[in-house]
């Protein structure tokens, strides 16, 4: 893991300049990152209550100190392998716009890494494989101690129609 970037006060409006934190996790072995505004809590695993006829990806609900809300396991809504949840699995809780509509919903992730500052100079556009892969739910690339952790919309990741591939507009870092 690498180590957070000290944040430095800028005299000025100059974008280079402006960092952004993120919330770096692991899914499968490679790292991913969200931004920390999105993130509401981290838990443990808990006991999740299936739904049926819901996809694959949406393991069902919890509760959460008295709210509902759904939780969906990441692995499964990229399309990685499923495995055994071990003690370091945890849930992100998250807001997501969803055409407007705040919605608080958890994120299933292998491990919580770090949380980490970035300026603009240290991302980049998510590179395009053509248009046979989708990548609008790809902030950009965040070049960090010689590796790449890939940042996510997480709203773009999650927005849409339940069992969807196709995610709603959403603020980018590089629009």
């Amino acid at each position: 893991m690498g180590q957070a970037t000290e944040i430095k006060k800028s005299s000025g409006d100059d974008s280079k300049e402006r960092e952004s934190k993120f919330l770096t996790f692991t899914l499968a072995g490679e790292e991913y990152g969200i931004k920390i505004l999105k993130v509401k809590e981290i838990i443990g695993m808990m006991p999740i209550t299936s739904v049926p006829k819901t996809p694959q990806f949406y393991k069902g609900v919890i509760n959460l100190r008295g709210k509902v809300i759904p939780v969906v396991d990441l692995r499964l809504r990229f399309g990685i392998e499923e495995h055994e949840y071990t003690p370091e699995t945890c849930i992100l809780v998250v807001d997501v716009d969803n055409g407007g509509a705040n919605e608080t919903v958890g994120v299933v992730v292998d491990s919580v890494s770090e949380v980490i500052s970035l300026k603009m100079e240290d991302m980049e556009p998510p590179p395009d494989f053509g248009e046979m892969v989708e990548t609008d739910y790809i902030d950009g690339m965040a070049k960090t101690d010689g590796g790449v952790k890939i940042l996510l919309n997480i709203d773009k990741v999650l927005g849409g129609q339940q069992g969807s591939t196709e995610c709603p507009e959403s603020d980018s870092l590089f629009s």
